[in-house]
């Protein structure tokens, strides 16, 4: 069991953003087994900041979906350091219909600092996009896992967040804005990042207690960061163990589980 008043907030942040850390191309290589990658939206092109592909996890066929930041310079260049643009949602959503097609249960793997906000992104309907995504993935007819691995940064994060089972690895961070963002706003003053992220309550800890998220993942001592395949262990456990509940349900009881959980965010008094 986790240990959650180990760190700070402000600690947690920083190692939700270490370069070293598992990334999405470490939980397809550590969870699934004969992961196909596809491509592209059919509209524009293929966004490389959107891994999405089917694979094997433990008996499971499965879709995964997941923001991919790198862990190189070179690696965040090419993929935009992990902010999608809106290709990448409707690529999101294109596999997702086929998924649901056939029955196969999805899982995200969420790590962005938020989505694209470039010119060309917002030319492209960024906005249009996300609202879209979330939309689209509340009436999903399959089973929606999401693991929030790093950072969970605002609706980049939240398109491809809304799921029945929302897990999130103990260091990870999630939250509609950075912590320097909300300092900057507040007390126009980005070194108050620290208290900024302690006042937003965007921990594990924190968002569980809150009702916001149903599961913290524990990592290994020092972080995910300290031994990537144990934590990519854990992670693939508890998805496992979420997906086989969620196959109980009917589609309906699925659908109402979902819309009930959705309608519940934001109600923290019990």
């Amino acid at each position: 069991m986790f240990n959650e008043n180990a760190k700070s907030a402000w600690d947690r942040v920083k190692l939700a953003r270490d370069a070293g850390r598992p990334h999405i191309v470490d939980f397809i290589a550590n969870c699934l087994d004969d992961f196909e990658e596809l491509h592209g939206d059919r509209l524009v092109n293929d966004d490389r900041a959107m891994v999405a592909g089917f694979g094997t996890m433990g008996s499971e066929k499965v879709l995964v979906l997941g923001h991919r930041k790198g862990a190189t310079v070179e690696e965040n260049m090419a993929s935009n350091f992990g902010m999608v643009n809106p290709d990448g949602y409707r690529k999101a959503m294109r596999l997702a219909k086929l998924a649901e097609r056939f029955g196969n249960p999805i899982v995200t793997f969420v790590d962005t600092p938020g989505a694209y906000p470039g010119r060309e992104a917002e030319e492209r309907g960024q906005a249009e996009a996300i609202a879209k995504s979330l939309e689209f993935f509340s009436l999903l007819k399959t089973p929606v896992v999401v693991v929030v691995t790093g950072e969970g940064g605002s609706g980049g994060a939240l398109a491809i967040a809304v799921g029945d089972k929302v897990l999130m690895m103990e260091n990870a961070v999630y939250s509609v804005i950075s912590p320097e963002g909300c300092a900057g706003i507040l007390w126009r003053d980005g070194a108050k990042a620290p208290e900024a992220a302690e006042a937003l309550k965007i921990t594990a800890a924190d968002l569980k207690r809150l009702g916001a998220i149903d599961e913290v993942v524990p990592e290994p001592e020092g972080g995910a960061q300290a031994d990537k395949k144990a934590a990519c262990a854990e992670v693939k456990r508890a998805v496992l163990a979420a997906i086989a509940e969620l196959k109980k349900l009917s589609v309906d009881e699925l659908l109402d589980r979902r819309y009930a959980k959705l309608r519940a965010y934001g109600n923290f008094y019990k």
